[in-house]
Formats: structure tokens, sequence, C-alpha cells
């Protein structure tokens, strides 16, 4: 949740043309996704259903450090006023791969 807010907040104070906002917005859904499909993997009623939910979650925080990078590259943000929240978002990624890794090879354990 904070990811999403802070990403929120940061596209708040950014003057973006037309042609950019499209993009924007994308930021804003893939990191608000993170939020969201977390809260449903902590629902889930099984290790496959956690795992499939937690592999969504990674995407999206993926996405939001690919949306971010281009706005960067784009110069819609500067990397100076991006730099916390890239952090921030470059942790959620390495920790989500570890959790879904773990998660697979539990699952996978199972089926055995």
């Amino acid at each position: 949740m904070k990811m999403a807010v802070d990403a929120r907040n940061l596209l708040s104070t950014v003057t973006v043309s037309a042609i950019d906002r499209p993009i924007v917005n994308q930021l804003i859904r893939s990191s608000s996704s993170v939020a969201a499909n977390y809260r449903s993997a902590t629902c889930a009623r099984s290790d496959a259903e956690f795992l499939s939910q937690i592999s969504i979650v990674l995407e999206e925080s993926d996405e939001s450090k690919f949306w971010m990078e281009y706005l960067q590259r784009i110069k819609v943000l500067k990397e100076s006023d991006t730099a916390a929240l890239q952090k921030e978002i470059d942790e959620l990624v390495r920790i989500f791969s570890s959790i879904r890794k773990k998660m697979k090879e539990k699952v996978e354990r199972r089926g055995k």
C-alpha cells in the first residue's frame, strides 16, 4: 500500500502532457494493483492460490518498475525525485521474487 500511495503522491506533483498522461496512469494502476493483489494473496485458501496471486503481485511490481524507469527516460520524472520510490519498488520486486520462488518450490514438492 505504501508504494501505491507514494507513487500516486509523487505523480500528483508532476505536470504531464496529454501524450504522457496514459503512461502516468499506467504507473498508478500497476502500483495500486500490487497493493490490491498482495491483499488478495494474504487471503488465499491454498498454497497454489497464494502462488498464483503472488505471481500477479510480482508481475505488477515489475511493471511498476518499468513504468517508473520509462517516465524517467522520457523526462517526465527526475531521477533525483524518484530515488526513494525506485528503491522501494526494487526492494518489492526482490521480496516478491523470493516469496514466489519459495512458494513455487513448496507447491511442486507437494505435487510429487
